[in-house]
C-alpha cells in the first residue's frame, strides 16, 4: 500500500543538509523521516522499539539506537517516553523551527 506524506520544505531543505552533510548520520535522518511518517509530522506520539524502526528502516539496530541518541540529545528534533520498563519507548517527533501562533 503506497501513501503520501507531507514533508515540511524545512526537512528537506536544511535538515537533511545538516544531519547527512555535516553530521555525516544519514541513518539519523532516515530514522527522522521514518518517525515523521508515522507521526503524521509531529501531530501525534507513536511507539516503537529500536528493532521495529531497525526492520522497517532497514538500518541495523546499533545504527537506529547511535540515530535516536543523535536526534535527541545533539538535534533535539525526538522526544521519549517510557511507559513501562516492557513496553517500547513512545516518540514524539519535534519541529522546533516552526514557531507556534499564540
Amino acid at each position: 500500500m503506497t501513501r503520501k506524506i507531507a514533508l515540511d520544505p524545512y526537512v528537506v531543505d536544511v535538515l537533511m543538509r545538516d544531519l547527512v552533510g555535516h553530521d555525516r548520520t544519514p541513518s539519523a535522518f532516515l530514522v527522522y523521516l521514518w518517525l515523521w511518517a508515522r507521526t503524521d509530522g509531529g501531530q501525534r506520539r507513536f511507539a516503537a522499539s529500536l528493532s521495529a524502526i531497525a526492520l522497517e528502516t532497514g538500518l541495523s539496530k546499533s545504527s537506529v539506537q547511535n540515530s535516536v541518541r543523535q536526534l535527541t540529545t545533539r538535534r533535539k528534533l525526538l522526544a521519549i517516553t517510557r511507559t513501562g520498563a516492557t513496553n517500547p519507548p513512545v516518540y514524539e517527533v519535534l519541529t522546533p523551527w516552526v514557531r507556534v501562533q499564540t
